[in-house]
């Protein structure tokens, strides 16, 4: 446009600014905003009940925290937490100032009756982890037990859950699924859980330390099978990552990395819906070990079919002899 054909700045022809974009999305926003400020105001009114509430925080992203979480956490007569360090930063940063005591595996016993008096006092309790929902690898159990036994209120305030958070978004079945934590940190019991994961018909979902995912993903696909997977890595985090893949290939990908870093989800499929027989591993077998030894038949079948290695192995054992018999 010519500078001359400008519009002029006069009381017949003001000229408005064009709204930012900022401008324009804070105006959309500001009735979603409205409506959540008089939610919460609702919610504070009515979510002080006695009883023991457990109650989900962020894994990571603090803007994942619930309307109904804020109402409890600003409620609450007293917030046990995991960490009150921890837990005090997420607290000020809602602008939050509550009672909070430590709750953990070293004070618990200790802890449980003085709960319990409070609760029998009729005031409100609030359980919180470091991060996601209570009791999910976090103490809590015994606590809870003993509440239901004494005829307290128990409730949750859901929320994130690090497990299903890595679970929906690994590309894997999510019909069925077996959380089973952390594995053991000494090679030997790891692989014996490993093999007692293998038969159950469910994807697998287990944290792990960076320091041991490489050693845990090479026991996985030597006691699962080579079967498909997904690593969640720093999950709603500003790093947050997911690595997905045969249980071979991200084993190559993360012994590669210098260094591992962030809490980490590691997502399993569950086993092939029709079971292989020993007839069918024999046959296979029969045909590799013309060409190969028995271990790397054992690892090739395994990963070809994804079925456990050990089975595929000790398979081989037995033909071997049976096929050394008949000689």
């Amino acid at each position: 446009m010519d500078e001359r054909d400008a519009p002029t700045d006069s009381p017949d022809n003001p000229v408005k600014p064009a709204a930012t974009a900022v401008e324009a999305r804070s105006g959309a926003l500001a009735p979603i905003v409205n409506r959540a400020t008089s939610e919460l105001t609702r919610l504070c009114a009515q979510t002080r009940v006695a009883g023991l509430h457990l109650v989900a925080t962020p894994i990571g992203n603090l803007g994942d925290i619930t309307l109904r979480a804020l109402a409890m956490l600003a409620t609450a007569d007293v917030i046990y937490a995991e960490d009150t360090r921890h837990s005090g930063r997420l607290l000020s940063h809602f602008a939050i100032k509550a009672k909070l005591r430590p709750y953990h595996e070293h004070n618990a016993e200790r802890e449980r009756p003085a709960i319990l008096a409070t609760l029998e006092k009729g005031e409100s309790v609030a359980l919180i982890s470091d991060a996601g929902t209570p009791l999910i690898s976090d103490p809590g159990y015994k606590l809870v037990r003993e509440c239901l036994a004494a005829g307290h209120t128990v409730d949750s305030i859901p929320g994130p859950s690090a497990p299903l958070a890595a679970l929906v978004a690994s590309g894997l079945p999510t019909d069925t699924f077996f959380f089973s934590g952390f594995l053991p940190t000494k090679s030997r019991a790891r692989k014996a859980r490993v093999e007692e994961l293998a038969s159950i018909p469910a994807t697998l979902i287990l944290f792990e330390a960076p320091s041991r995912v490489s050693d845990t993903l090479r026991d996985l696909a030597d006691g699962l099978g080579d079967r498909q997977a997904a690593i969640a890595r720093e999950l709603t985090k500003l790093n947050e990552e997911f690595a997905r893949g045969r249980l071979s290939e991200l084993i190559t990908d993360f012994q590669n990395r210098d260094r591992i870093k962030g809490e980490i989800a590691i997502v399993v499929s569950p086993p092939l819906p029709t079971e292989l027989s020993d007839a069918d591993l024999e046959t296979r077998l029969v045909e590799a070990l013309s060409e190969m030894s028995l271990r790397d038949a054992a690892k090739a079948i395994a990963d070809d079919l994804g079925v456990p290695r050990k089975r595929v192995y000790e398979l081989g054992l037995t033909l071997r002899r049976t096929m050394g018999d008949a000689k």
